[in-house]
């Protein structure tokens, strides 16, 4: 049992789940708007997303991953984007703790309310200065920077010993943010581009990229601080689409509420089910198969210690239960009739957004088996 389990429920679902109502309501105008509304924007970092996994010394709570999928996915009932957000932020604070200390107290320093948004594609480059190294570059697809006061970069830094990948930590008055977030979902998540002009940072805001891929900061024996990136990764991707799909579901059955049987048409135990009862059933068995998928993931996210086998079937769980989410959406856009298919309503928009997410790189399914098939297949096996 982890200890999250043993503490009873986190706070932070609590807290998602106060923030989900005001999230729906403003989803249509993050949509619009290509970022989060302002208030969700507020009520996310006001519900303990960013320093959810900071490191306590920071004030952060270094939570857990059962706790985030809680909470994730009950925010994402309410809006995907802003599941997402929250998410990726509470992602990018745990990877903060892999900085050296003065790093970590650089990005801290105002406390863990602390927006630390991320762009982990080496897309630029980090050549040695003065005191540190000088970052030129361009990373896309930055989810919640318009409302984040540090980015983490990943760059290829040119040494004399050769070429490596490492983070930076960048500070908001350090980057200029383009507005390239032009896609057909997931559009308040404002995943916009980062652009770093000839900036210089200090060796203490930089830790090399295997670092994190290896998972064991140096400075915290938080179990959630000794997690290899891997191993938790796709369960990031995954939990805002389980909220998102359980909202879709939710949506479904109003607009088809005229032809489920109600109290007063109730189906007995002699009948079989009508088709959109049979969906219903489906719909919600599905959903709840990836929650089990997913919630596997953090139990052994959270409870360590991971063989590379452990973070392969946790990377082809979150993968599966993103393939099983989208299939529910898709199932349910098409029978719930050419009304649920408007310009503005809630099921086409939660069902473009969960293919969207579904389709993220850290979630392709084809990689994620082959790498799990491969590891299995090499491991010893019982008798």
């Amino acid at each position: 049992m982890s200890n999250d389990r043993a503490a009873g429920p986190d706070p932070l679902i609590a807290a998602a789940r106060a923030a989900a109502p005001l999230a729906a309501e403003h989803a249509g105008a993050s949509e619009a708007a290509r970022t989060l509304a302002k208030p969700v924007a507020e009520a996310v970092v006001a519900a303990g997303f960013p320093g959810y996994f900071a490191p306590a010394a920071a004030g952060g709570r270094a939570g857990t991953f059962t706790g985030l999928l809680g909470a994730v996915a009950a925010l994402g009932e309410g809006c995907t984007s802003a599941a997402w957000c929250a998410s990726v932020v509470a992602s990018a604070g745990r990877m903060t703790a892999y900085l050296p200390t003065a790093g970590q107290e650089a990005v801290w320093h105002k406390g863990p309310d602390t927006v630390v948004s991320a762009g982990l594609v080496p897309s630029g480059t980090a050549e040695r200065g003065p005191g540190g190294w000088r970052l030129n570059g361009t990373w896309p697809y930055v989810s919640a920077v318009d409302f984040s006061d540090w980015t983490l970069v990943a760059a290829r830094a040119q040494t004399p010993e050769g070429q490596h990948v490492r983070v930076f930590a960048v500070p908001r008055t350090d980057y200029r943010i383009e507005d390239t977030w032009l896609t057909v979902a997931l559009r308040g998540t404002g995943s916009n581009s980062v652009v770093l002009d000839d900036v210089l940072v200090p060796d203490e805001r930089s830790v090399a990229l295997d670092v994190l891929l290896a998972g064991a900061a140096p400075d915290s024996d938080a179990a959630c601080h000794q997690v290899p990136l891997k191993a938790g990764n796709g369960l990031t991707l995954a939990a805002p689409l389980l909220g998102a799909t359980r909202g879709a579901l939710h949506r479904w059955s109003h607009l088809v509420r005229g032809k489920l049987a109600g109290p007063g048409g109730a189906i007995s135990g002699a009948q079989d089910a009508g088709p959109f009862e049979q969906l219903l059933a489906r719909a919600e068995g599905e959903t709840d198969a990836a929650q089990l998928l997913l919630e596997r993931v953090a139990r052994t996210t959270d409870e360590g210690p991971y063989s590379d086998l452990d973070s392969a079937r946790n990377g082809r769980d979150s993968a599966l239960a993103a393939d099983l989410l989208a299939s529910v959406v898709d199932r349910l856009l098409r029978t719930a009739g050419t009304r649920a298919q408007a310009e503005g309503e809630e099921l086409q928009r939660r069902w473009r957004d969960v293919n969207c997410g579904a389709g993220h790189s850290g979630l392709q399914f084809a990689p994620l088996a082959g790498t799990y098939a491969r590891l299995l297949n090499a491991a010893p096996q019982a008798g």
